[in-house]
């Protein structure tokens, strides 16, 4: 966990807090088998957690007893609207408490962060990050989810894509990604156009497995609900009541990327997701991603999401990389404070 603060930091002890809870049946469930889930919260901030009753209470420097305070009243608010709490939920509790702490205080708005519910499983914010791009999801028709590898941004959006074609809010779903590496050779490849693409949008069929049984993936696809379209291919169509995802978009080119953005009907959704830092275009040409969001800064309609290392949700060790990586390209540019040059910013 990488926050603005240490918890570990030294500070003052404070006198143990005690924190109360009615539901003894959820208390458990917070605890976790063997109170497995207070020992995660005690190694990763350095505070003594012991339960008595339905009384739970907290010992160690502030402000780490505050975070694993608000962490456990968070964990238990999940609770109490039917999520389960297990070790990566843990997880991101503290992750979401230590940012708020680092921030000045914990976030009142945090009970209204929207659950992307999906037959198989039901998804919430594992990160301050991933908390304003699900916001964005739920509430706008175009959004942009930029960051490093790890972060959820293609992940989230079929969620949110599965939940509203379940609701009937859309009428299908279309996955699209560049081939850039495959070029001429995609014609080669042996298969129709999807076992073709297939490779290419290996991502997003592993997102869309977590979502739906694997039967009502197949039966989708093959009934056009849920249809993967290589980007070339997007030309010319109107996407009418769809939910469209560009993933990897950092690969496309200015005039696909425009290609892509124009094709939004009525009705529809769409999410582009790319990591400005990971550009396999040839060497000159300009990556569409970071063209697209300087040429619609202001635009109403539009919103962008910026992930960084912070909001990593996959092994600690992505982050550690992503981290490292980023440090060396700084260094390489001679500006240790400079971001990526993608001329993108929050919120646009």
């Amino acid at each position: 966990m990488k926050s603005g603060i240490d918890p570990r930091a030294a500070a003052p002890a404070a006198d143990p807090a005690v924190i109360r809870f009615d539901d003894n049946r959820l208390l458990a469930l917070l605890l976790g088998e063997h109170d497995r889930n207070l020992a995660r919260i005690e190694q990763g901030l350095g505070v003594t957690l012991s339960c008595r009753g339905n009384r739970i209470s907290i010992g160690g420097p502030s402000p780490a007893s505050e975070i694993a305070r608000d962490a456990l009243h968070a964990l238990y608010a999940r609770l109490e609207r039917g999520l389960a709490v297990d070790a990566a939920e843990v997880d991101a509790a503290v992750r979401l408490a230590a940012d708020a702490a680092a921030r000045g205080g914990a976030d009142d708005d945090a009970a209204a962060d929207p659950v992307f519910r999906t037959p198989r499983r039901h998804i919430s914010a594992r990160s301050a990050g991933q908390r304003r791009y699900m916001r964005a999801l739920a509430e706008e028709e175009m959004v942009f989810g930029l960051g490093p590898a790890g972060t959820g941004k293609t992940y989230l959006a079929v969620a949110q894509a599965v939940e509203m074609l379940i609701g009937g809010r859309v009428d299908r779903i279309i996955l699209s990604r560049p081939a850039v590496e495959a070029g001429e050779r995609l014609g080669f490849l042996p298969g129709d156009l999807r076992e073709k693409i297939d490779p290419y949008l290996a991502p997003l069929y592993d997102a869309l497995h977590d979502m739906l049984p694997a039967d009502q993936v197949e039966n989708r696809l093959n009934s056009g609900e849920i249809e993967v379209a290589p980007l070339a291919f997007m030309r010319g169509r109107t996407l009418n009541h769809a939910f469209v995802i560009l993933d990897e978009a950092q690969n496309a080119t200015r005039m696909q990327m425009k290609m892509y953005l124009t094709r939004m009907g009525e009705g529809a959704r769409m999410v582009v997701t790319g990591d400005p830092s990971q550009v396999d275009l040839p060497p000159g040409a300009v990556s569409g991603l970071a063209h697209a969001v300087r040429t619609l800064q202001g635009v109403e309609g539009v919103h962008v999401v910026r992930f960084d290392d912070t909001d990593v949700v996959r092994h600690p060790l992505v982050a550690r990389i992503v981290r490292a990586y980023d440090a060396d390209e700084r260094a390489r540019r001679g500006d240790p404070a400079a971001h990526a040059d993608d001329g993108i910013d929050d919120g646009a």
